[in-house]
């Protein structure tokens, strides 16, 4: 069976022979380097696009009368995205165990917020792989977040400037979690979290490759636009009706910006444990 250094090296190879065909000075070199970002950003996606897929394409095709509940279906999808993600290799044990621990995080964090009345799983009352009124595929979508920061920290071979010590970042991660559960019944501290992620990660620099050379970004910047885009997918999410907020019980609307900043705290989390799995390489000289 071709495993995951294989399969990277033969795309690796591709990808210098369409180069050398296609680039013939700095503008093709340019728009050649940023369609590699694109698709290494795309197979970095890969658990999270087969799971936007399958939402989607039972939202659209799955049988109304069909024997297996919905979200049983996407339960066990799940599942079998997850084992062929490892049976071909294409996550190491060290990234699955970052992607079973924000596995964990998240679905403790949904039985609590479903139970608080944050959202809901309009079909959970069909189906039988629930605990406590949340199906098992929620579980999946926070390993989706994982996998993608394990395996884009790899793929683009991650190096940082000024890295924050993780202890520190630790602390920060633990009192994201804890605020999603405290805010209910005391004071919100999100805004003063905010700050704080930006004090720890504003100086550090990352620095990926989408081609041959190494690119500058400030990690920050970096963290928020993976936000956005987890907000973005998670609008799919919610037109497919795996989930639904109050304002969307009746009918679908563009989720809230202000959950663009629950994802983005909630994110750090997944970065934290990625960075405690990854190590980080030599700032760059």
């Amino acid at each position: 069976m071709i495993g995951r250094a294989e399969l990277e090296a033969w795309l690796h190879a591709r990808r210098e022979a369409l180069r050398s065909f296609a680039v013939r000075g700095p503008v093709t070199g340019a728009m050649f380097e940023f369609v590699a970002f694109g698709i290494k950003q795309a197979w970095a996606c890969l658990f999270g696009g087969l799971m936007l897929a399958l939402l989607l394409g039972t939202f659209l095709f799955y049988p109304a009368d069909a024997p297996l509940a919905r979200y049983d279906f996407i339960t066990l999808g799940a599942i079998l995205i997850q084992i062929g993600m490892i049976a071909f290799k294409l996550e190491s044990w060290d990234e699955v165990r970052v992607i079973c621990a924000f596995h964990v995080v998240g679905t403790v964090m949904e039985i609590f917020k479903v139970h608080a009345g944050s959202w809901i799983y309009p079909e959970s009352g069909d189906a039988f792989l629930v605990i406590a009124g949340v199906p098992l595929f929620s579980g999946f979508m926070y390993a989706a977040v994982g996998s993608y920061l394990t395996r884009v920290w790899r793929i683009f071979e991650f190096r940082f400037d000024r890295f924050p010590p993780l202890w520190l970042q630790a602390l920060l991660t633990i009192a994201v979690y804890i605020n999603f559960f405290t805010h209910h019944f005391t004071f919100d501290i999100r805004n003063i979290l905010f700050v704080a992620s930006a004090l720890i990660y504003g100086p550090c620099v990352v620095w990926f490759r989408p081609d041959r050379a190494h690119r500058p970004m400030p990690l920050f910047i970096g963290l928020i636009l993976v936000a956005l885009f987890i907000w973005f997918a998670e609008n799919l999410g919610t037109f497919a009706q795996a989930w639904a907020y109050p304002d969307q019980d009746g009918g679908w609307r563009p989720v809230s910006l202000a959950k663009l900043g629950s994802w983005y705290l909630l994110m750090l989390i997944s970065f934290v444990l990625a960075a405690a799995v990854q190590g980080r390489d030599a700032p760059r000289a």
